[in-house]
């Protein structure tokens, strides 16, 4: 038997009431007659009793006969089976596995702390009980080995001035970096006999060693995209402001006087702190 195998056993309630007549007939009996025959009815209720199997929802059991899989029990209730198999419980419920935070390398080399949030249930208890010691170590010990690869296939984030563009970085491509985890994940505990419901990054962050210098990093790449920017307008407008002038005749410029209002422009409109201009009271010539 290397398959799962749904049973129905015989309803419990049924036995149980049997199993109370054999129990207090038999006392009565011995109280009334004073034989002790009738322990035989009482050494059979208990026996009997034993056998009972009270099933919860979202729950199962899996029936075992002298090391044989017999079947599993799914339906909730209060069921009997044969008193010689050999009850083990496993849960049907999603169960939630917050992973330890591994510190991990990213494509690029760089250490990482990444962790996950795994939900999972068994579907087939088989294979959780028989293919798998213990299948819910199983669960955790191949979810770290998951995060593990996946974090060693994309780089943390992009980084311009390198010229290094990533499709998917673990940072901006979070519904691509947790198909790609819950995928991988599934591929381990399948032959587990485990579903994966949902698994995605519950942190992730540089290492402690590395994550000022990241930092800083991180913000001059953002202060260098701002000037750029900045300039890039500047210079629209100085262009702008050239036409206009132009245009209208407000005023003749040679190409020694424009490029000295570029060059005025350029620091007002680029300059990080505001401007302290210097009124000209003569010609423009001092």
């Amino acid at each position: 038997m290397t398959n799962e195998k749904t049973i129905r056993p015989i309803n419990g309630y049924f036995m149980l009431f049997m199993c109370l007549i054999l129990l207090f007939g038999g006392v009565a009996m011995i109280i009334n007659t004073s034989s002790a025959w009738y322990g035989l009815a009482i050494f059979l209720g208990i026996i009997l009793a034993m056998g009972l199997v009270l099933v919860n929802p979202n729950s199962s059991r899996v029936l075992l006969l002298f090391g044989k899989y017999v079947g599993t029990i799914k339906k909730n209730g209060l069921f009997w089976v044969n008193p010689l198999y050999s009850k083990r419980k496993i849960s049907l419920r999603a169960s939630n596995f917050d992973s330890e935070r591994l510190k991990v390398n990213d494509k690029l080399g760089n250490p990482v702390m990444i962790s996950t949030i795994l939900v999972w249930r068994v579907t087939d208890t088989y294979k959780a009980a028989f293919d798998v010691d213990d299948y819910k170590n199983f669960v955790r010990v191949q979810t770290d080995a998951a995060v593990r690869k996946l974090a060693s296939m994309y780089p943390y984030d992009n980084f311009a001035d390198e010229g290094i563009e990533e499709d998917i970085t673990l940072r901006s491509s979070v519904n691509e970096v947790s198909e790609a985890l819950e995928k991988e994940i599934q591929d381990r505990l399948e032959m587990a006999g485990i579903e994966v419901l949902e698994a995605r990054i519950g942190y992730l962050a540089y290492a402690q060693e590395i994550a000022n210098a990241m930092l800083k990093r991180q913000q001059a790449t953002a202060i260098v995209a701002a000037r750029h920017k900045i300039v890039e307008g500047a210079v629209s407008m100085v262009e702008m402001a050239l036409d206009e002038l132009n245009q209208k005749d407000v005023v003749d410029l040679d190409e020694e006087r424009k490029a000295a209002m570029v060059s005025n422009l350029m620091v007002v409109l680029c300059s990080d702190k505001d401007a302290a201009p210097i009124v000209n009271t003569g010609t423009l010539n001092h």
